[in-house]
């Protein structure tokens, strides 16, 4: 059962993509909640809840990767 090296580093390369936003969305969403009294509260908001999701999307699909180069699905 060889591991294929290249999905392997494809599916890790979306992984340290998704680090920074899963800093960035939970600190964006804090922050809009903070300025509730600023008229760019819902803007912030909504791009802190994107960044959250592109996170979440980000880590199954490097994930999903990483499992057919380990097991050559």
């Amino acid at each position: 059962m060889a591991t294929n090296k290249q999905l392997l580093g494809k599916g890790i390369k979306y992984l340290s993509g998704s680090l920074p936003l899963l800093f960035i969305g939970p600190s964006l969403i804090y922050n809009a909640f903070m300025n509730q009294h600023t008229k760019w509260h819902y803007l912030v908001l909504g791009i802190g809840i994107v960044a959250c999701l592109s996170a979440m999307f980000l880590i199954f699909y490097g994930l999903k990767i990483i499992m057919k180069g380990l097991f050559n699905d």
